[in-house]
């Protein structure tokens, strides 16, 4: 065997043995035997399930706060990416866990606008489900490309309205966050523009990098890079206040549009009727970490924004986002792919 093909066959290997080892993680939390009466919580590895695939926002932001939590817990949480049907798959296998605090869900807002979008999901969102807390959100922000002549929301309405249908609203698939947001601003302005759905966030940017669309709602996340190479243009943020990431973008209530508030929100469940005492460790130790300086200098590198809540607080926050998203998926006729 010659220098380069033992090189090549060392690589493989070591790729081998770290797939390996994470299976045998994956295994270890998944079968990990039920604790016995009187165990403290947690004696063996704790599975949080992350209903979409591996390197996306809930991904990322996700193993920050596993890892975090891991330490303070003093037991491995292994993050198990369980993608598809825009998040429920992931989410009924949560569902149908034991209540024993060892399956966890970290689901975005796609969490309180499925079950308006998928009639008959195999769970119920808020009858399986107890909150643990509302950990951080993305900003949504509604971009053009940079030779689209509108460089403020108003003129882009302006456009719209001399184009009726004409220009294109791009976005990571029917019936996302950002896809909804679009349909209330356009309600809000009296506008159309014509829906073009995509299969993620990355496809749905490289659309409008491309010119194929005019117009489209994403995280700052994904779009702050093109924004700083002026490939594209941030007209406005959907949050209360500006983002961080973009302290000079205005929001849409400083545009003029005072009723749209939209973030990709990120919550932590776990099935119903998990020991009160095991949701409030799992709550207190979360606290802690969102307070700790390395999550939230790894938060702020994500471009995420803090919004630790308490139990209490996260579930009247689910209450009125639930009725939001049921009302905009109604109003507008939007149905799941």
């Amino acid at each position: 065997m010659s220098p380069r093909q033992a090189k090549a066959a060392g690589r493989r290997a070591i790729r081998w043995i770290t797939r390996s080892a994470a299976a045998l993680g994956l295994a270890a939390a998944v079968l990990a035997p039920p604790s016995p009466a009187g165990a403290a919580y947690p004696d063996h590895p704790i599975r949080m399930v992350v209903p979409f695939a591996p390197g996306a926002g809930t991904d990322a932001i996700a193993r920050i706060i596993g890892a975090k939590l891991a330490d303070a817990l003093g037991q491995q949480i292994v993050i198990d990416n369980r993608s598809g049907a825009g998040g429920s798959i992931g989410t009924e296998i949560v569902a149908k866990a034991p209540a024993d605090g060892y399956t966890l869900l970290f689901a975005p807002a796609s969490h309180a606008i499925n079950p308006s979008l998928y009639p008959k999901l195999p769970y119920d969102a808020k009858r399986d489900f107890a909150v643990i807390s509302i950990v951080a959100a993305l900003p949504v922000v509604l971009a053009v490309n940079s030779a689209v002549p509108a460089h403020s929301v108003a003129e882009l309405v302006a456009l719209a309205k001399a184009r009726p249908g004409a220009l294109l609203m791009g976005s990571a698939g029917n019936g996302t966050v950002f896809h909804l947001t679009a349909e209330l601003f356009m309600e809000a302005a009296g506008i159309r523009l014509t829906h073009v759905p995509y299969r993620g966030g990355a496809p749905a940017v490289s659309a409008l990098l491309g010119g194929e669309v005019t117009a489209l709602f994403e995280t700052s996340l994904t779009l702050q890079p093109h924004v700083a190479a002026g490939t594209v243009r941030a007209l406005a943020v959907a949050s209360k206040s500006r983002a961080a990431v973009l302290p000079n973008v205005p929001t849409l209530a400083e545009a003029g549009y005072p009723g749209i508030v939209a973030e990709n929100w990120y919550g932590l469940y776990a099935p119903t009727g998990t020991p009160a005492d095991v949701r409030a460790q799992l709550y207190a130790e979360l606290a802690k970490a969102l307070k700790s300086p390395d999550v939230r200098e790894r938060l702020t590198a994500q471009g995420a924004e803090i919004r630790e809540t308490t139990p209490e607080q996260a579930a009247a926050f689910l209450d009125a986002e639930f009725a939001k998203w049921q009302r905009v998926v109604a109003q507008a006729n939007v149905h799941a792919d």
